[in-house]
């Protein structure tokens, strides 16, 4: 594989795992405060369909993306409903919003004239430096070649990170998430706790569902994540919660995403059958190894629990 090939195929990289990133590490907030947050995939789903519809209607990407960004967050609002104050089985709550979110998603796709679906939009992210500097070796295409959702997921990634371990509030996220009974015993709020992060986790699935229809494919179709979401939520687990890793995580899963694209450069026939489930083969086979090693011991240990204050 010549430098070349090689770079470019770490560019579609990590546009490819941009998405994972944003949902990834929104997940990690919410699952952090003790919320098992299994309805990435749905979330997503409904950013995917309401920014493209504001893009389409705008002809600007920013407002599609923070109206994805808004529309998530309310949607999760029902998964804080359900798992925090009516303490629902969070493994049910996650997979009924993945279902929901699904079926929300086509209905409102299925609208307008012509509805989404025969829709195409021109109004895509574009690459914020000039195309003069992305030829600069290795560098250009590297780190100055992306569009401004790729920096700010950088720099969210960043913030989770520090947030989580190294501010105040991020202390209170976690003990939160480790011991609902004696942070409520400190003072701390745990349903306002949890709804918070449960809303910025949502709006970060959504930031993640937005970017796909507003970048990568610049079109809408029915559960166009493909299983993101799940690999977003596999991917928590495998970086121990903790978004710097996630950050990796995600751009291995996008190299091996784009792999067909690295094979076409390179001339090679592989089926397209066989590279659509490598990734989710791949990602199988890790979380197997992971299990063995026992990382279950670094997950937040409430994580999926509801919290009854009354028997504390």
């Amino acid at each position: 594989m010549n430098d070349w090939v090689l770079i470019q195929s770490l560019v579609v990289a990590v546009s490819t795992g941009t998405p994972v990133v944003l949902a990834g590490s929104g997940a990690i907030l919410t699952q952090r405060s003790g919320v098992l947050d299994l309805g990435v995939e749905g979330t997503m789903l409904i950013g995917a369909v309401t920014g493209f519809w504001v893009t389409t209607a705008t002809d600007s990407p920013f407002a599609g993306l923070v109206v994805a960004v808004l529309a998530a967050a309310v949607f999760s609002m029902i998964q804080g409903v359900l798992a925090v104050s009516l303490r629902a089985n969070q493994v049910v709550v996650g997979v009924a919003l993945v279902i929901f979110g699904s079926g929300l998603s086509s209905f409102i796709g299925s609208q307008g004239d012509p509805p989404l679906a025969r829709r195409f939009s021109g109004a895509i992210f574009t690459p914020v430096f000039p195309e003069s500097v992305h030829d600069w070796p290795a560098v250009g295409p590297l780190l100055l070649s992306h569009d401004p959702v790729v920096y700010m997921s950088w720099a969210f990634v960043a913030v989770v990170q520090w947030y989580v371990f190294r501010t105040r509030t991020g202390m209170h996220l976690r003990a939160v998430g480790h011991d609902p009974a004696s942070a409520d015993a400190a003072g701390l709020r745990v349903s306002g706790m949890r709804y918070l992060h449960v809303a910025l986790g949502g709006a970060a699935a959504g930031a993640g569902g937005g970017y796909l229809t507003l970048r990568l494919f610049s079109d809408w179709f029915d559960d166009m994540t493909a299983g993101m979401g799940w690999i977003a939520v596999i991917l928590v687990i495998l970086a121990s919660w903790r978004s710097l890793r996630l950050l990796v995580a995600a751009y291995a899963f996008g190299a091996i995403s784009s792999l067909g694209f690295t094979l076409q450069l390179l001339g090679w026939n592989i089926p397209t059958e066989l590279l659509a489930i490598l990734p989710f083969l791949v990602v199988y086979l890790v979380m197997v190894f992971v299990s063995a090693a026992e990382r279950r011991s670094q997950m937040p240990a409430a994580l999926a629990e509801p919290y009854f204050r009354e028997s504390r």
